[in-house]
Formats: structure tokens, C-alpha cells, sequence
């Protein structure tokens, strides 16, 4: 309120001002074209007594808030100086007593209807007190050469009475109808001023709402150009409002073209399209994105289109798991029916024949036919093995071990391996001090020997293996990594990777990886896996800080 006060008389500072100008100029001209009209001296002293007032009032401007008695001050002056003009131009008889409406509005613009109401009362006292003044003056009652000596012309005083009426209703007139208009405006901004607090409040809390969603939204406009892209349709795709506002929404969000075709053609839009597809952030990673997608309605019709989507990265990689497991322990159920039906009478036919070598007169090629059938009884009951190995629930010997030992052993046995060829490399990148663990460091071994070898075979031409191990940040987990520089991995096929019997490679059962998988779920690990056709992969197990394994 004071704020606006301050910018109320600065106004009105300054249109005293310029009307002060205007009627110096305008009296100028008159008296240069018409000497004698007025008289001069009391005329321009009136009007550098106003300049010198404007001055005055500019400069305690800034003490009207603490000292509201200046603003009366000022309103008080406005009604002297027009009633001094007034009385140099010849009271009741003189043509500027409309000018007492100026203060009297002004009044009411700066205070309301307090303000004009008063400075109209005390314009009428003045005014009738100039008026009778005057008429005692000119009857010899008081003496004034000034107005005495101007009292030609004067009416009688029943018109005098009624001039004087004339205006004081004029001013009270006034007073009342700007006061009024004033109390109006000042009552028509004030519900102004709440009505746009409550707009702002609601744009911000809608601004805070959509911000605050989980999920990424973003509306465009009916060229499909976006409009608006809220914190987590940021975050998701690591793009800011700046960079993609404007820019088609196909383009930013890598949309299938069937879905924008599907929109384009749905004539209704009462049903949201809904969609999943592979998504390249802007800091290079591959995430998967679920989308759904509408028209957005408005009481004007459709203004465009509605995007809500979500990184459905990790709830993937959970349903993966989930089908994983469900076939996995499908296939555990037939661990028992295997090792019954097929190795017990396995291991009867090997001795068997192993008996029947012994005590039969073979020739070489009957001795080569029974070889190979003990070779590949060797090699089934060696798949049946890992299948059980797998399949069936293992007991752990927990141990507090170094897993820098682990690795490294890993790393010289397969350098010693068959699996090793001209060409390949197997580095051990490991801290300077000790990496404890509470595990089976037999199992441990497994999963880094199942993962290099895979790796090795992965690299028929030779390249770089890389083990890896670290404390997990941000617990005391560890980790372990194994990457290789080989073909790498199509993105259909990680979904399967860790299926039973999905091996890629002429060597091996197909259950290494499975294997893995397992030993890492009994332990409450988690594995992930990031590969690039041609570009090699990158397997990394993290451990918890606790192994609390499964028997």
C-alpha cells in the first residue's frame, strides 16, 4: 500500500507540474498578446510559488510513508493555491473556481473518498469564506484595497448565495463521484490482486504437480512440436527443456512411426496408445521406454497430443528374471527324474563295457568302438553333472577368503587351460590391499572360470580379458567383472542369455552361464550385462555386503 502510495503523488507531483507549465505558458501568451488582461505580478508569483511547492514535495516523496500528514500537507496547498488564484481574479466573479475540482480529484485518487470528501469541505470553506471576504471588503466591513478596488460588475447577493451553492454541490458532487470511482478501482484491483495470487498459486502448483510426477510428461502442440517436458521427462531422457522445446516429439522421444501413424488416424482418441520400445539417452545409454499416448482435449477441441512414459529398464529386467526363474525351476522339478532315469543306467552300460573290453578277444576296430562309446558315456555323465550342478540345491562351505586369491588362481589356471589361444591376453586388474569376503570361494571360482571362458570363446582371433575385482561402492559388497574385447551380444539374444542349454559356442554344455546365474541368485547378487555386437561384453557380478545363502 505505501509502495503504491509513493507512485500516486509521484504522478500527481507531475501533472502539477506540467498543468503549472500550461497555465504559465498559457498566461504568458495572453498577457504578451492582451497586456492588462490580468494582473501580472500576483498571476506568476502564484506560479513560481507552485514550482517551488512541486519541488518541495519531490523531495520529501520518500518520507510519505512514515509521515502521512505530508499528503494532507500537500492536498491542503493545492486548495490554497486555487483559491489564491481566485482571489487575484476576482473572487466570486472570476472563471477558474472549476479549478478547485483538480485537488478535489486528486484527492480521491490518492486517499479515495476520505481524501475527496475533505479537500472538497475545505474547498468550500475557502471558497465561501473568499466569496464573503469579499462582500464585507467591498460594504467597508473589512478592508482589502485588492478586492475592493475589483468589485465591478459583482452580482447581488441572492445570485452571489447561489453561485456559491452552484459550486459547493459541484465540489461535493465530485468529492462523492471520484471518491466513489476511486473505492471502485481500488476494490476492482484489490480482488484483482487476488484473483491473480490465486492464479499463480494454482499455475504453480500445477508446475509443481507435473514436475513431481515419476513419470515423464510431455504435450505438444498440433504439429506435434513439444510444449512442455517436465523434471523426470528430463531425467529419463537426459535432455533439457531448452534443447528440445519446439523440436518434434518424434524426433526427441525416437518414437515408432506406427505409433504417430496410429494418432494421426484415430479419428475418436478415446482409448491412450500404449507402446514399449528401446530408447538412446542423450549420455549414450540404451533403455527401454514404456509410452503411452492421446489426444489432449480442450473445451476448444484437441490442441494436441499427451505423452506420459516411464524407464521401464529395470521392471524389464525383472520380468526377465522372473521367466527366468519360472524355467528354472521347472527344470530343477526334472533334476531328480534325470539323474535317476539316465545316470544310474549310464553308469551300469559303462562298466558294463568297461568288463566286456577286458575279458572279449577284440579286434582294433571293436577296442576303437568301445572307446568311443566310454568317451561319450565320460562326456554325457559330465553334462548330466553340470545339469545337476545347476539344478539342484548345493551346500556352501562359507569362508572369510581373499577374493584376490580366487581371481588370480582363476586367471593361472586359465591361462594353463586348453580354452587359451595364440592371441589372447588375461589381465588381472585387482586393489593393492586385501578384498575379504564371506563366501564359497569354490563357487566364486566357478562364476569367474564360467564367465572367462565364455569370454575366451567370444574371441576366436585372440584379444584382451579383463578380471576384475573391487569393494562394491557405497557398501561393503564386492564386485566382479569380466570383460572381453569379442563378438559380443545381440540384444535379442539377452533375454535368453542365462536359459538352460542356450549356448552360442561348439564347446560346452550350454549351462555355464545358467550355473552362474544361480550361484549369483543364492547369494542375493544381481548380474549385469552390457554388450555390443562386435564391440565385445562387459558381465558384472555384485555381491551383497552379507552372503546369506540358500540351502
Amino acid at each position: 500500500m505505501d509502495v503504491n502510495l509513493r507512485r500516486k503523488l509521484g504522478r500527481l507531483i507531475l501533472i502539477r507540474a506540467i498543468i503549472s507549465t500550461v497555465l504559465l505558458g498559457t498566461a504568458t501568451f495572453v498577457q504578451i498578446t492582451a497586456p492588462g488582461s490580468f494582473p501580472v505580478d500576483p498571476i506568476f508569483f502564484l506560479f513560481a510559488l507552485i514550482f517551488a511547492l512541486t519541488i518541495s514535495y519531490a523531495v520529501t516523496l520518500r518520507f510519505v510513508e512514515r509521515h502521512r500528514w505530508l499528503v494532507d500537507l500537500q492536498l491542503a496547498g493545492d486548495a490554497l493555491i486555487v483559491s489564491a488564484f481566485i482571489y487575484f481574479t476576482g473572487g466570486i466573479t472570476s472563471s477558474f473556481s472549476s479549478l478547485y475540482v483538480l485537488p478535489i480529484v486528486a484527492a480521491s485518487i490518492v486517499q479515495y473518498r476520505r481524501g475527496g470528501v475533505l479537500v472538497a469541505a475545505f474547498s468550500t470553506v475557502l471558497y465561501s469564506g473568499l466569496v464573503l471576504w469579499q462582500y464585507f471588503a467591498v460594504s467597508g466591513l473589512l478592508h482589502d484595497s485588492w478586492l475592493a478596488s475589483n468589485n465591478v460588475g459583482l452580482p447581488a447577493a441572492s445570485a452571489a448565495g447561489y453561485i456559491v451553492a452552484m459550486n459547493v454541490f459541484g465540489f461535493v458532487a465530485v468529492a462523492v463521484l471520484s471518491g466513489s470511482l476511486a473505492e471502485g478501482a481500488r476494490t476492482a484491483g484489490a480482488r484483482l490482486e487476488v484473483a491473480s495470487t490465486r492464479i499463480a498459486d494454482m499455475q504453480a502448483l500445477n508446475e509443481h504437480v507435473i514436475n513431481s510426477l515419476p513419470s515423464g510428461l510431455a504435450t505438444t502442440d498440433t504439429s506435434q512440436r513439444i510444449l512442455t517436458f517436465n523434471h523426470a521427462a528430463q531425467t529419463i531422457t537426459g535432455l533439457a527443456l531448452g534443447a528440445v522445446f519446439g523440436r518434434p516429439i518424434a524426433d526427441v522421444l525416437q518414437l515408432p512411426p506406427q505409433l504417430l501413424e496410429a494418432l494421426e488416424t484415430d479419428a475418436n482418441g478415446v482409448a491412450a496408445r500404449r507402446v514399449e520400445f528401446r530408447y538412446r539417452t542423450a549420455d549414450g545409454r540404451d533403455i527401454e521406454i514404456g509410452l503411452g499416448a492421446t489426444h489432449l482435449e480442450t473445451p476448444g477441441g484437441r490442441a494436441g497430443l499427451l505423452f506420459t512414459f516411464q524407464d521401464v529398464t529395470s521392471i524389464k529386467k525383472l520380468e526377465r528374471d522372473v521367466r527366468i526363474q519360472q524355467r528354472l525351476a521347472a527344470v530343477g522339478e526334472m533334476a531328480a527324474g534325470i539323474a535317476h532315469e539316465i545316470r544310474n543306467p549310464l553308469a551300469s552300460m559303462s562298466g558294463s563295457i568297461q568288463i566286456l573290453r577286458q575279458e572279449l578277444p577284440l579286434s582294433a576296430e571293436q577296442e576303437q568302438l568301445m572307446d568311443i562309446v566310454l568317451r561319450e558315456s565320460e562326456r554325457l555323465n559330465t553334462t548330466i553333472g553340470s545339469f545337476l550342478a545347476y539344478a539342484r540345491p548345493q551346500r556352501f562351505a562359507i569362508a572369510r577368503f581373499d577374493v584376490r586369491r580366487a581371481l588370480n588362481d582363476t586367471a593361472l589356471l586359465l591361462r594353463n587351460s586348453a580354452e587359451v589361444l595364440e592371441g589372447h591376453v588375461i589381465d588381472v586388474d585387482l586393489p593393492a590391499g586385501e578384498l575379504w569376503y564371506e563366501a564359497d570361494e569354490g563357487q566364486i571360482k566357478q562364476i569367474v572360470w564360467n564367465l572367462a571362458t565364455n569370454g575366451l570363446r567370444a574371441m576366436p582371433t585372440g584379444g584382451r580379458l579383463r578380471l576384475t575385482g573391487a569393494v562394491e561402492p557405497g557398501s561393503e559388497g564386492v564386485a566382479i567383472t569380466v570383460a572381453d574385447e569379442g563378438v559380443g551380444i545381440p540384444a535379442d539374444e539377452l533375454d535368453r542369455l542365462f536359459q538352460p542349454f542356450h549356448g552360442t559356442f561348439a564347446k560346452g554344455s550350454g549351462l555355464g552361464l545358467a550355473i552362474v546365474h544361480r550361484i549369483v541368485a543364492d547369494y542375493s547378487g544381481e548380474i549385469q550385462v552390457s554388450s555390443r555386437s562386435g564391440a565385445g561384453t562387459t558381465v558384472s557380478v555384485r555381491l551383497p555386503a552379507r552372503a546369506v545363502a540358500t540351502t
